[in-house]
């Protein structure tokens, strides 16, 4: 079968089902007013470390209201991607409803807001990564109905909990991130292994 993506009705349920696993990010965010909002993201990934920069898609109206967290960010330039880990799961999954702007996302999921260092947005203090960004640029994707804001952070903190680090890696037994398919479906990385990437030694 040969898909037209821009042909094929629900193509989006197809792409989502396709790009999996996908990582979820948490972002908390600030409105200009001061009213927090907290709300999850799998169109995310890191794009480079040196500089640390991170990206996450975000559709500019959720069809009755504009999406809160692109507003938020795009006026304040700032926001903090809160890793979703199993504990957190359900939480998460509860501040995915389109609440009104007045709403805070942190008392409907029973999250607790806690200071950043450098940004206004708050840390979700059951996350045990925290990463504080700074806004460099929001690439507009789409027009009509399906419209995006691609938003590209330099991350300019990373809050780590110290018994995940060993050495320079992250222990991903202990860490328990938790990834996005398609649809309701969730899942665990506890099942994994290793394949060595091979070298090529140059003539």
């Amino acid at each position: 079968m040969i898909i037209d993506p821009n042909n094929f009705e629900g193509f989006n349920r197809v792409l989502t089902g396709i790009v999996v696993p996908r990582p979820i990010a948490l972002v908390s965010s600030v409105s200009k007013e001061g009213i927090v909002n907290l709300a999850p993201f799998s169109f995310f990934n890191a794009v480079s470390y040196q500089p640390a920069m991170l990206v996450v898609s975000i559709a500019r109206s959720a069809g009755w209201k504009d999406k809160d967290t692109l507003s938020n960010i795009e006026a304040t330039g700032e926001f903090v991607v809160n890793v979703v880990v199993e504990d957190i799961a359900e939480a998460m999954n509860s501040t995915a409803a389109e609440f009104p702007s007045d709403i805070n996302e942190f008392e409907v999921a029973n999250l607790t807001p806690v200071a950043a260092e450098y940004v206004t947005p708050p840390l979700v203090y059951e996350s045990p990564v925290n990463l504080e960004c700074r806004l460099t640029q929001v690439v507009d994707i789409g027009d009509g109905d399906h419209q995006y804001g691609l938003v590209i952070g330099s991350i300019i903190a990373a809050h780590i909990r110290d018994e995940l680090i060993q050495g320079h890696r992250i222990n991903h037994e202990l860490l328990k991130p938790v990834g996005r398919l398609a649809g309701n479906l969730y899942c665990k990385t506890d099942d994994t292994y290793q394949l060595v990437r091979p070298t090529y030694d140059a003539p």
